[in-house]
Order: C-alpha cells, then structure tokens, then sequence
C-alpha cells in the first residue's frame, strides 16, 4: 500500500516538470507582428559633450607669524584726606600720589625664547607740616634669553638693571622739632648690574626656577654725598659731619664693586582666584669670595584683584636682607586702590 502511494507521487511530480518544461520552452513567432516600444520619457542626446577648462587664481592669504607677545600695564593710585581744624577725632590732611608701569615682552621660536620686563614704580605722600616722602620708588628691567634643551631645561643668559629715580633720606628732628633729611640714596646710589647664564627649570607657564652658575654683580654708588651723615642741629658745619667707610658694599672713594656669585631666581605669576593675581620673585646671591653668612636675600611679592575694567586693589611686599645695607632684615609693604589701564586690550 505504501508502494502505491509513493508510485503515485513520483508520477504526478513528474508529470508536473514535464508540464512546466513544455510551457516554458513554447517557442513564438513574432515575425509579423505589429510591436511598439514605449519611448522613455529620458531625455537623450547622441554625440560627444565638449568640456572646456576654466582657470581658477589660488587664493593668497596675506598673513604672518608673530611670534611676540607684548602687555603694558600703567595704573595710578591717588589717596587724600583732610579734616576740619576742630576735627575731634584727630588726624593730619595728606595726599599721596604713586604711579606704576610694567611692561613684559616674550618672543618664543622653536627651541629659543627670549624674555624682557620692565617695572617702573614711584610715589610720593605729603603730610600736612611735614616734608614731601617717597612710598615707592624703583626701576627694574630683567632681560633673559634662552635655548630649550628637554621638555622642562633649558640653558639661559640674563642681564638685570635696578636702581631708583630720585633721593632717598633718613628723616630726623633738631631741637626745634622740625623735620630734617639725610641724603642716603639716589639714582645710581645704589645701582646694581647683574649678568648671569646657567640652567633653568620650567615645568610649567607660571613657575621658573633659574641657577646660575656663573653670576657677576657690579654694584654702583657714583655719588659720595651719600656717605655723609649731616648733623640736624647744625648741618653747614663740616666738623660735625660723620663719613661712613662703606657704603652698600663700596668703600669710599670707589665708583663701583664686582661680585662673582652663585644665584637662584624663582618666579611665580598666576591667577590664583577670578580676576585675583599673584605674582612673587625670589632671589638669592651667593659671593664666592666671601662666607655663607654674606648671602643677599631679596622676596617680592605682589597680589592685585581686579574690580571691574579699569579699578584694582593691589597689596605689595618686599623682604631683604643684604648685609653690605643693613645687618637686620629690612621689610615694605603697600596696600592701593587704583586705575590700571592695560594694553593690548
């Protein structure tokens, strides 16, 4: 029975090819017959398309590298006060006047880099029945060219200008009780050049230290007035006055004196806060031909919030101790509120 129906399957399944390959292979003639093609609603065209060149002018861009970054900052501080004659509280009317530039220029290519800043400070306060006194008074310009050796060395030569502007004096009473200045400093008295080339370490933009290895320091005192000591009671006496032999390391009758010296530089200038800068210098002069205890120690510090565009609140420090000027550390502090105008914007 099985037989029978698996007889017929195979029979129909045949039968059914069979079928299909006689349908398929059905041959027509159409010979005689009307056939149109639809045409396609594409156009065509026959022939060759001509290409014509066209010449297209490069654009030249007009520009260049500059490789220098400048900034100038001026500002101006301004404080007054006075009181009426019956002003119980007490008090004396003065005004105080202090002017600041500073100006840094930076060029960097490749490996080279080269650095200059220039800060130039004066000011001055006048109390009522008092003489005219200085509040700040300094020129410093700090030049340093360097070669990039490893990601944070490089090998570097600097030379370094700083003295003041106007004289400087030590104020005392006579017996009238007025106010009396001794002459003790100047312009070029005391005025320092410093030449220096050795390694410096820059892990990052707001942090260098330098080590130079091979220092010299000239140190200038051009004029001899500053040496004399005058008596108050009786200054056009000549018997009276009192000579130093020394003066910031320069015997009298000398124009100048060099150092050779062993000296670390750090610097440090970054927004520690929004719109709030600190900025710090720390140096240190070691005299080869003199002892460890004649080692000059000098920390500028500096930090200046900025208010709105124009207006700042600065707070300055400077610590010294340098032997052939004082065997005790000598010490400034500045607080001002200001105008500081800086360019380029």
């Amino acid at each position: 029975m099985k037989s029978f129906y698996t007889y017929l399957l195979l029979a129909f399944t045949g039968t059914t090819s069979l079928y299909a390959q006689e349908i398929d292979t059905i041959p027509i003639n159409t010979k005689g017959l009307d056939i149109k093609l639809k045409r396609s609603p594409l156009p065509s065209r026959t022939g060759t398309i001509p290409f014509k060149t066209v010449e297209i002018n490069p654009i030249v861009v007009d520009a260049k590298v500059n490789y220098w970054k400048t900034r100038t900052s001026v500002g101006i501080n301004v404080n007054q006060a006075t009181f009426s004659n019956n002003w119980k509280g007490g008090g004396v009317n003065s005004l105080a006047v202090a002017g600041l530039v500073n100006y840094k220029a930076e060029y960097s290519k490749d490996s080279y880099s080269y650095v200059s800043e220039l800060i130039l400070e004066y000011g001055k306060v006048k109390n009522k029945d008092q003489l005219q006194k200085k509040t700040r008074d300094r020129i410093f310009w700090d030049n340093k060219a360097a070669i990039q050796l490893s990601k944070n060395w490089y090998f570097f030569g600097s030379i370094n200008f700083e003295s003041q502007f106007d004289s400087g004096f030590a104020y005392s009473k006579n017996a009238e009780g007025n106010e009396f200045p001794n002459l003790i400093s100047k312009f070029m008295a005391p005025g320092y050049l410093t030449e220096s080339f050795g390694f410096e370490y820059k892990p990052s933009k707001y942090f260098s230290t330098r080590i130079g290895t091979g220092s010299a320091r000239q140190t200038f005192v051009l004029d001899t007035a500053v040496y004399i000591t005058k008596d108050a009671n009786d200054p056009f006496n000549p018997a009276k006055d009192k000579k130093a032999e020394t003066k910031y390391g320069v015997d009298f009758g000398k124009k100048f004196k060099n150092e050779l010296a062993f000296q670390i530089v750090m610097n440090f200038e970054k927004e520690v806060f929004t719109n709030t800068m600190l900025k710090s210098r720390y140096q240190m002069f070691i005299p080869y031909d003199r002892s460890l205890v004649n080692i000059d120690h000098r920390l500028d510090v500096s930090i200046t919030s900025k208010l709105n565009r124009l207006m700042n609140v600065s707070l300055t420090g400077v610590g010294l101790f340098d032997r052939d000027n004082d065997t005790k550390i000598q010490g400034s502090q500045t607080l001002a509120l200001g105008v500081t105008f800086v360019f380029p914007r």
